[in-house]
C-alpha cells in the first residue's frame, strides 16, 4: 500500500475542487429538466429541503470517514474499524460505481464538447437539408451528434485524454489547479447569462414559474425526483467525497465546508433555472416539444440566434457547460486513481494511465450506443441507458446507505463527533442531530428513491 499524504494547499482550492465535483451536468443539464417536469417551484422548494435534510448530513458523514481513513474510498472503512473490514465491500461498490458512471459520463462530456467545437465553427447554426435555424434544426444537430457514432467518440476519446493529462498533474499541480480557474469562470458565465435571459421579454413569467411555489403540484412524485435530484447532484454514493476528504488538512471545519459546497451547488441549480425558464416562456418553446433533458441543447441554441453574437454566447455557453462537465469527470476518475495508488501501490501516473486505457475502449464503444451499436442491448437497454440506469437506480442508493449505516450504526460514535470538531478544537451544535439523521432519516429516505421505480 503507498503511503499518499497530499493535502490540498488552500481553503480556495478545497472548496473549489469539492465544489466542481458536485457542479456537473446533474445541475447544470439535469436540474432544468427535472424542475420543469415537477413543477418548477414545487421542485425547487423540496429539492431545498432535500439538500438540507438528507444532502448535508450524508455529505459530513462521507467527510468524516474520509478524513479520519486518510486514504482510498476502499481503505477509509478499514481505518476507522479495523475490526469490520468486511465493510470494505462498501467501498469496493462505490470505486465501482464511480467507474461506470464515468464510461457514460464521458460520453456525455463528449457531446458537449463537439456542441462547443460546432458553435465556434457556425456549423451549429448552419441550416441543413432546407431547413431552417429554429427549434428543428436543433433538435436535427443533437440527433446527428448523437447518432453519429464515429464522430461522438472522437469527441469521447478527446475528452478521455483532457482528463488523462489533468489527472497526472496530481492534486494541487492538476485537480486544484483546474478547479481554482474553471469555477470563478464558470460563475462568471453563469452570471453573465442569467443577465441575458432576465433581460429577455417573457423573463417575468418564466421566473414567476420558477420562484412562485403553488404546493398543489407537491405529489409523491416530485418528492422522489427531488430526493434523487439532490443525492445525484451532491456526488453522493460515489467515493468522491470520500476520497477528496483524504485530501483535506486536519484543521478543516468540515460542517462549513459542507454547507458551502451544498450552497454553491444549488446556487448553479437556482441560476441554470434563471437562465432557461425565462427563454422558454419567451420563446413559447414549450409549445414545440421541448422538455425534460432537451432542454439545454435545444431551447439555449434557439434563443442564442435570437441574440446579437450569436456565436459567442452559444460558444461561451458550451464553454460552460464542458466546464461543469470536466469537473465532475475528474472528480469521478480520482476515486479509481486514488485506489489503485493506495490498494495497488501504483505511481501516480501509473494510475492514471491504467484507469484511462480502458476508458478509452470502453466510453469509446458506449459513444456508438446510439449509432452503429444501438441494436446491442442489456436487458433492453443500449449499453448508455443500462450503465446509467444501473448506477442511478441502483448502485448510488445502494453506496449511500451503506455509507450511513457505517458512520451511523459501525464506526465508533466518536467519530463524526470528532470529524466536526476537530476533536474538540471548535465547536459543533449540529453533530447529535447529523447523527440522527445518518442513523434514521438518510437511509430510509435513501431507501425510497432506489424502490421508487418499483411504486
Amino acid at each position: 500500500m503507498s503511503k499518499n499524504n497530499t493535502h490540498f494547499s488552500s481553503k480556495l482550492g478545497l472548496i473549489a475542487a469539492t465544489v466542481g465535483s458536485a457542479v456537473g451536468l446533474g445541475n447544470v443539464w439535469r436540474f432544468p429538466a427535472e424542475a420543469q417536469s415537477g413543477g418548477g417551484a414545487a421542485f425547487l422548494l423540496i429539492y431545498i429541503l432535500c439538500v438540507i435534510l438528507l444532502g448535508i448530513p450524508c455529505m459530513l458523514a462521507e467527510f468524516a470517514l474520509g478524513r479520519a481513513g486518510s486514504t482510498d474510498a476502499i481503505g477509509a472503512f478499514g481505518r476507522v474499524v479495523p475490526t469490520r473490514k468486511r465493510w470494505a465491500t462498501v467501498g469496493a461498490l462505490s470505486v465501482l460505481t464511480s467507474f461506470l458512471i464515468a464510461i457514460f459520463y464521458l460520453v456525455v462530456t463528449g457531446w458537449t464538447l463537439s456542441y462547443s467545437v460546432a458553435s465556434v465553427t457556425g456549423n451549429l447554426y448552419r441550416p441543413e437539408s432546407g431547413i431552417e435555424a429554429g427549434n428543428a434544426l436543433f433538435r436535427l444537430k443533437m440527433e446527428q451528434y448523437i447518432a453519429d457514432g464515429y464522430g461522438a467518440m472522437f469527441f469521447t476519446m478527446a475528452v478521455v485524454v483532457l482528463n488523462w493529462l489533468i489527472l497526472r498533474g496530481g492534486v494541487k499541480k492538476g485537480i486544484e489547479r483546474l478547479s481554482n480557474i474553471l469555477m470563478p469562470l464558470l460563475f462568471l458565465l453563469l452570471l453573465a447569462f442569467c443577465c441575458v435571459s432576465l433581460s429577455l421579454p417573457g423573463a417575468s413569467e418564466g421566473i414567476s414559474y420558477f420562484f412562485k411555489p403553488d404546493f398543489t403540484k407537491i405529489t409523491p412524485t416530485v418528492v422522489l425526483s427531488a430526493l434523487g435530484q439532490a443525492f445525484f447532484s451532491l456526488s453522493l454514493g460515489m467515493g468522491i467525497l470520500v476520497t477528496y476528504a483524504a485530501y483535506y488538512p486536519p484543521q478543516t471545519h468540515l460542517v462549513s465546508t459542507a454547507t458551502t459546497v451544498s450552497s454553491l451547488a444549488t446556487l448553479v441549480a437556482i441560476m441554470m433555472g434563471v437562465i432557461i425558464f425565462p427563454a422558454v416562456t419567451t420563446f413559447g418553446l414549450t409549445e414545440h416539444g421541448v422538455a425534460g433533458t432537451t432542454l439545454v441543447f435545444l431551447t439555449l441554441p434557439e434563443v442564442f440566434m435570437r441574440l446579437p453574437l450569436t456565436g459567442l454566447w452559444s460558444s461561451l455557453f458550451f464553454l460552460l457547460l464542458t466546464i461543469a462537465a470536466l469537473t465532475s469527470t475528474v472528480s469521478i476518475l480520482e476515486v479509481t486513481v486514488r485506489c489503485l495508488q493506495d490498494r495497488f501501490g501504483f505511481s501516480r501516473r501509473g494510475a492514471c494511465m491504467a484507469v484511462n486505457a480502458p476508458l478509452l475502449v470502453l466510453s469509446g464503444i458506449c459513444s456508438l450506443s446510439f449509432g452503429e451499436l444501438a441494436n446491442f442491448t442489456i436487458f433492453g437497454m443500449n449499453m448508455f441507458n443500462f450503465l446509467d440506469f444501473l448506477t442511478a437506480e441502483l448502485l448510488l442508493p445502494l453506496c449511500g446507505i451503506g455509507v450511513c449505516v457505517f458512520v451511523g450504526w459501525i464506526a465508533p460514535k466518536s467519530l463524526l463527533s470528532n470529524q466536526l470538531t476537530n476533536c474538540g478544537s471548535i465547536r459543533s451544535r449540529v453533530t447529535g442531530a447529523c447523527l440522527f439523521i445518518i442513523r434514521y432519516i438518510a437511509p430510509a429516505l435513501i431507501l425510497l428513491v432506489l424502490i421508487s421505480p418499483l411504486l
